[in-house]
């Protein structure tokens, strides 16, 4: 009985933390209903301007995720913040864009789980894709992050991945920088059909 009223308790958390999730790619001062009045290529413009921001900052700051970018065959960035409570969640918006062709497919991006975290923490994600095949799987199918992604991805620590890893490089950065350690077990990263 119990547990039963703790996970109810806990749905309701996630849901509040959820429903009351201000939108990452909003600019400071900008309420969630001004988010859902602006037009879509308002929305678009203002979430390309911080995804590219995020990618800007990561190639300035790592000389390796700038060598690995040039060899990419895409890249995608997304803007985070993240609750946590008993359960966490998060979401965000982002862009994941072909190099070749300059096409932006605008994208969400969600998580959700039990965890003993609490307070905020809002970072940004970039992903470079190492060929075509991983690139078109994580835009056209979505892509969930397991705990073994995170761990491939992060066993050299945010900042120091030298290489791809199954067609992928992830970097992580928050405000200081790029972060010790990547984390994005549970993080379901879809297309937004609202911004496409």
């Amino acid at each position: 009985m119990k547990l039963t009223r703790l996970a109810l308790a806990g749905a309701a958390a996630l849901a509040l933390v959820f429903g009351a999730l201000p939108l990452p790619a909003e600019e400071a001062g900008k309420s969630e209903e001004d988010w859902k009045n602006m037009k879509k290529e308002a929305k678009q413009e203002q979430v390309w301007a911080t995804a590219n921001g995020a990618r800007e900052q990561l190639l300035k700051e790592n000389p390796k995720a700038k060598e690995l970018f040039e060899k990419a065959y895409g890249w995608a960035a997304f803007d985070n913040l993240k609750l946590g409570f008993f359960f966490s969640g998060g979401g965000g918006k982002g862009v994941a864009v072909n190099k070749k062709t300059g096409h932006k497919t605008y994208m969400g991006m969600g998580s959700a789980g039990f965890g003993l975290s609490f307070g905020g923490k809002k970072y940004q994600v970039i992903f470079l894709f190492q060929d075509s095949k991983t690139f078109k799987n994580f835009v056209e199918k979505g892509w969930e992050a397991t705990a073994d992604a995170s761990a491939a991805a992060g066993k050299a620590g945010a900042g120091a991945q030298t290489n791809f890893v199954n067609g992928l490089a992830i970097y992580q950065l928050d405000t200081k920088g790029l972060m010790a350690s990547i984390d994005l077990a549970g993080t379901k990263y879809f297309v937004d059909k609202d911004l496409n």
